[in-house]
């Protein structure tokens, strides 16, 4: 049985001896001679093709594909090692009339081309280089990026359709190969017809993959930007329904110093309230990327950075930010904001944010802005953002912060429309105690003034003067009231405390007057005729209820009827509080608490004048009336 096993092993490898040499031979033949073909081809094909063919080739398929006159100024060169390719110098892209306006021009530009197709007397272009392009593009009314003049890209652009996938749908005859797009030391001018700016790219360096025109599109773009150097990543499976301003889907990348953003989902390149997708977005540094982008803002020191990370949905002439996490400095918030435009075509945010701890200094500081007096339409194009800009903004926090103030809870609302902007704080902790507020800036561009109103209930005003440092004889409730009205005529921007005028009404509960010793003063003043404040600071008055009235006007507080009551003695003042220099001149007087008491405590008048903390006490020796007895 095992010798017939060999036997026809034996046969078979014979058999095959026969016929392997045959096929080597053949083989071996074959692809001698396609190598000899191939070399003779690439030998003589610099003299099959003509240089002037190519030339003008190339010209043919750049005015096809724009619809623009090409022009070649320089003589081409051809290499055909390792792939068959055409440099031309000096192209120009010019409009199809005498002198036309010049829409591009490229120092060199490279291209592959089908070596078969050129003998044949035809030329077929791929795989483009080019060095130092120089683009000129306009953005019309619309939106929409005039790209060319009836060429075979903007009739492309026009035809083609969604396909049933992500792809699109185009005759094969309005298709075409492209390939590898690379830019080198290009710029980019265009011209923006809706908003009349001009936007320029200069250093461009890019790679754009775009196999077919009905195929997908990936771009890096690297460029500078005013100054500073940008990365733009974009790819697109319906490059073409993009650039016709349809709504496809696309992933985007901006990466810069100033300002970084990643985009996935619908967009459209006319109409940006089509956006619908994930956005992150991130400003590191606010004041250099309004000095970038050409914006002013006041407020801007006050802001460091930014970031945000949402959903975008399209809502009625808008786009609603879903799911939005925000971060301003050291603050991060979450909720929901819309970004529309008025019925004037004025952009609004409006929405809610709730923060976990909150500056409030950035949000009154964008009061201070100066906006320019200008028409409604100079005003919407070349105005302050706030002034561009209506917001309608609801704000929540655990914790807040005004300067040295801290809020706990605290709920407010931001409104700017119409030319008037208000800030409300409608419900706060505020020293163990209540807040509300209201700033408003009044109409006629924010230039006619505004008015501060704040009402303060039930606050530790000890504990908050004493955290404060304050130094002085102060008053160290542990409750206590404030009714506050300031107004000004003037800009806020240029109003000092000279301009502003209002009332204020403080109310407290039992507390101490500190460094007030009152039997020292009543001691001093019988035997002095003025003594300082400092001489009666070794001690406390202890009060059961102060009630103050104040006018505020010129640069001053006016005091009236002001009343410290104690158990057995109360002291009552009024005068003027200078604010520009830091004093007082109050007049005033200390009585019994009781009329009972009158015999045992004399009213004991008095002068206070000076500067504070320590100003001059001089005992009056002519009585005074109350000032309710002189009412």
């Amino acid at each position: 049985m095992r010798a017939s096993k060999n036997n026809k092993w034996r046969l078979t490898m014979r058999s095959a001896s026969r016929w392997l040499p045959a096929v080597a031979r053949t083989t071996g033949i074959i692809l001698l001679t396609i190598l000899i073909v191939f070399a003779v081809f690439r030998a003589t094909a610099p003299f099959l093709i003509s240089s002037g063919l190519v030339r003008s080739g190339i010209e043919k398929a750049l005015s096809e594909w724009t619809g623009y006159r090409a022009q070649i100024e320089g003589d081409p060169t051809l290499e055909f090692w390792p792939t068959p390719r055409v440099t031309l110098n000096q192209v120009t892209i010019r409009e199809p009339t005498k002198n036309g306006k010049v829409l591009g021009h490229v120092d060199s530009l490279s291209a592959d081309f089908s070596l078969w197709s050129a003998i044949r007397g035809h030329a077929h272009f791929h795989e483009f280089h080019f060095l130092r392009p120089i683009l000129y593009i306009r953005r019309d009314e619309n939106g929409l990026i005039d790209w060319t003049n009836e060429g075979r890209l903007s009739k492309a652009i026009e035809q083609a359709e969604a396909s049933s996938g992500q792809g699109i749908r185009m005759s094969k005859e309005q298709d075409a190969a492209i390939g590898m797009l690379t830019i080198e030391d290009g710029s980019i001018e265009m011209t923006d017809e809706r908003s009349g700016n001009v936007y320029k790219l200069n250093a461009v360096n890019a790679d754009i993959a775009w196999p077919r025109l009905s195929q997908s599109l990936s771009a890096v773009i690297l460029a500078r930007f005013n100054g500073q150097d940008v990365k733009l990543n974009f790819d697109s499976a319906q490059p073409l329904l993009f650039f016709a301003g349809k709504n496809v889907d696309t992933t985007t990348s901006f990466v810069s110093p100033l300002i970084s953003w990643t985009y996935t989902g619908i967009t459209s390149i006319s109409d940006f309230s089509a956006l619908s997708g994930n956005l992150d977005l991130s400003v590191p540094n606010v004041p250099s990327f309004l000095a970038w982008s050409g914006q002013r803002l006041p407020a801007a020191d006050a802001l460091k950075n930014i970031s945000l990370s949402a959903n975008i949905a399209a809502v009625d002439n808008g786009l609603r930010f879903n799911n939005l996490s925000f971060k301003i400095n050291d603050s991060t918030a979450s909720g929901i904001m819309d970004l529309n435009y008025t019925k004037a075509g004025k952009p609004k945010i409006s929405g809610t944010l709730a923060f976990d701890q909150m500056n409030l200094n950035p949000f009154l500081a964008a009061f201070s802005m100066r906006l320019a007096a200008e028409t409604a339409i100079d005003a919407l194009l070349n105005g302050n953002p706030l002034q561009r800009l209506d917001l309608d903004m609801r704000l929540s926090s655990n914790k807040a912060a005004l300067g040295p103030f801290q809020f706990e809870n605290i709920g407010a609302s931001l409104l700017v429309a119409g030319g008037k902007a208000k800030f409300d704080i409608g419900d706060s902790g505020f020293e163990s105690g209540s807040l509300t507020a209201h700033l408003e800036v009044a109409p006629g561009d924010f230039d006619g003034g505004g008015k501060l109103q704040i009402s303060i209930r039930n606050a530790d005003f000890g504990g908050l003067f004493t955290r404060l440092k304050l130094i002085g004889p102060l008053p160290m409730p542990s409750s206590a009231s404030l009714d506050l009205a300031l107004s000004t005529s003037k800009p806020i921007w240029v109003a000092n405390l000279g301009d502003v005028a209002g009332t204020l009404h403080f109310t407290s509960a039992a507390g101490s007057f500190r460094q007030f010793d009152i039997s020292t003063f009543r001691t001093l003043a019988a035997q002095q005729t003025f003594f300082r404040m400092s001489d009666i600071a070794d001690s406390s008055f202890d009060f059961d209820s102060i009630n103050v009235d104040a006018s505020f006007a010129k640069g001053s507080a006016e005091v009236k009827n002001a009343a410290i009551t104690g158990r057995n003695e109360t002291i009552t003042f009024n005068g003027v509080v200078p604010f520009r220099t830091n004093g007082l001149a109050l007049s005033g007087a200390i009585e019994a608490t009781s009329p009972t008491d009158a015999d045992e405590l004399p009213m004991l008048p008095f002068f206070i004048g000076g500067s504070w903390p320590n100003p001059v006490v001089s005992p009056v020796a002519t009585l005074l009336q109350k000032p309710t007895q002189q009412q």
